[in-house]
């Protein structure tokens, strides 16, 4: 199941936007006030999801300017993919979160608001962002 936000302008280039995911630690500000006792390091993150628990994730993908993908790492609830797509615009660029999960019917249920929520905070915080 895929939960897309919509492509947000940015303010800044693709390559200031991917300049400044290439350090995970960076993607902290850009997460609901939900997530808390985050760790990072360029290639990996970790943190807490009140009330769902602890998730790993790592990089496995990067497309210069256009793509970063992220999946866990260890342990987590379902398997998923997330990824920040950039598309070049001239001096703007935009981007799009995505998040692909392999979900059972029950737990597409109970985390499809969740889950696109989420794109979508990430994606308005994003687009907030001065690069």
């Amino acid at each position: 199941m895929d939960f897309l936000s919509n492509w947000t302008k940015t303010k800044g280039s693709s390559e200031q936007i991917f300049s400044r995911f290439e350090n995970l630690d960076n993607l902290k500000k850009f997460m609901p006030e939900q997530v808390i006792n985050w760790q990072a390091s360029q290639n990996e993150c970790s943190f807490t999801i009140k009330g769902m628990g602890d998730i790993t994730l790592e990089v496995i993908q990067r497309i210069p300017f256009k793509r970063i993908t992220l999946v866990p790492k260890g342990k987590s609830p379902f398997e998923f993919n997330l990824m920040i797509h950039i598309r070049d615009n001239g001096l703007i660029a935009e981007t799009q979160v995505q998040l692909a999960a392999d979900l059972n019917m029950m737990m597409a249920m109970i985390a499809k608001r969740p889950l696109q929520n989420l794109v979508e905070i990430i994606a308005d915080k994003i687009a907030q962002e001065t690069f």
